[in-house]
């Protein structure tokens, strides 16, 4: 197919120079580039995935605000891009977002219903290539170098077709982003949503430059505070930065944040990190109903899957509750925390808060997990000096101890409280 700098995204016509309307079908819908063939690198993204699916199902509401989510007392999991004019967006507290749009349709979340349409998108993905890496549900990145010749054309080419393919088949649409590295593929999905494609090139450190620090992988509200106070507000602030004194202030991840105001990533797609959820669980003997029991069952439950979440190096977005009722009726009940959870003290203090409500009846199972797994990497909790990352500290060591003398070389207090409650 040679080389171009130009496509449409309606008819796939391509040209060799830039252009603003397609001379094969008219449309408006061009990605321009002068690196368009030269990057192989993807971020796919669904727009407002459970919320849309909703839309697509329910016509009637397509001009509607919507948000996907729980009751009065939980959290926004999806808002459709109508409700974000009104400022809702994913994990807020419900309360407050019918308080921003009080004329909103709430849905309660069917996640069986969007695992289907995930695996619909998805399965169109790997099909071009084996180097998927899940994030989650509704978004992946791709590593299409070397399809060339078995797709029928260069990544931009196959991406362009598989967003519009997308869009007929399912109903939905998908944002895209092509760049050389995952970071800046994840960047360039975000600057055009929805049903956007952007790429990003030799000009990506001119374009972080202006931007704000959160939109660094990692960098949520704790350490954006924490950089803006250091005088570091923007990309371009961190890039401009001696590296020895980011390195002095904030250790190794000053060294990546240096990489990143520069645009710079060397992770590779990781297919075996394309995993949505980890879990652990226990049977009871005999039926539980009573708050400390279910709780001291709860712990180490806790305790055991953070573990393996900080040995795998990664960090979940969201917790799930699991309860078995003793009709097996399963109960689930999902929350997404300000802040990603890699500790045993986290998980614990989120599963406690979702058993509340469901405490009164007995239960013969408990379980409890991370879903939407992240590299701990992109997604550090609070840095330094607050509370969570203390209790990281704390926990990485106590793993540390147990590896070397045994399990039982550490045991917290909560799980001897426990055992006394349990015998």
């Amino acid at each position: 197919m040679g080389e171009f700098a130009s496509i449409c995204r309606d008819c796939l016509t391509t040209a060799p120079a830039a252009r603003r309307t397609c001379e094969g079908c008219g449309s408006l819908r061009i990605v321009n580039h002068s690196e368009l063939t030269d990057h192989a690198i993807a971020h796919l993204d669904c727009d407002a995935f459970y919320a849309s699916v909703e839309k697509r199902d329910r016509p009637e509401l397509r001009d509607r605000p919507v948000i996907v989510g729980g009751g009065v007392r939980g959290v926004v999991s999806t808002a459709c891009y109508v409700a974000r004019l009104y400022g809702v967006g994913s994990a807020m507290p419900m309360f407050k977002a019918l308080k921003a749009c009080p004329d909103a349709v709430v849905i309660k979340p069917s996640f069986e219903k969007y695992v289907v349409e995930s695996r619909r998108i998805f399965d169109k993905v790997r099909a071009l290539t084996p180097l998927v890496q899940s994030l989650s549900l509704d978004e992946a990145w791709m590593d299409l170098k070397g399809t060339e010749r078995l797709n029928g054309g260069p990544p931009v080419f196959q991406l362009v077709r598989l967003q519009k393919e997308i869009e007929d088949e399912t109903g939905l649409t998908v944002s895209i982003g092509l760049a050389p590295n995952r970071f800046l593929a994840k960047v360039a999905s975000e600057m055009d949503k929805p049903r956007g494609f952007t790429v990003l090139g030799t000009e990506a450190a001119a374009t972080l430059a202006g931007r704000p620090v959160t939109i660094l992988p990692g960098v949520g509200p704790v350490f954006a505070k924490t950089l803006r106070s250091d005088g570091f507000a923007t990309v371009g602030d961190l890039a401009a930065a001696d590296l020895r004194d980011l390195a002095k202030r904030y250790g190794e991840w000053g060294l990546r944040l240096h990489e990143l105001a520069h645009g710079r990533d060397a992770r590779a797609v990781n297919p075996e990190r394309d995993r949505k959820g980890m879990s652990a669980e226990t049977t009871f003997n005999t039926d539980l109903a009573e708050r400390e029991a279910l709780e001291a069952e709860l712990w180490p439950l806790c305790e055991k899957l953070a573990s393996k979440a900080r040995r795998d190096g990664v960090a979940g977005r969201s917790v799930v509750l699991k309860l078995r009722r003793t009709d097996f009726k399963i109960v689930t009940r999902r929350t997404t925390p300000a802040e990603h959870v890699q500790t045993a003290r986290g998980l614990f203090a989120e599963g406690r808060r979702l058993l509340e409500p469901e405490l009164g009846v007995p239960y013969r199972l408990i379980g409890i997990g991370l879903a939407e797994i992240e590299d701990a990497a992109d997604a550090p909790p609070g840095l330094f000096q607050t509370e969570s990352a203390r209790t990281l500290k704390t926990e990485t060591t106590v793993d540390a101890l147990r590896a070397k003398f045994g399990p039982g070389a550490v045991v917290a207090g909560r799980a001897l409280k426990g055992r006394a409650t349990r015998s």
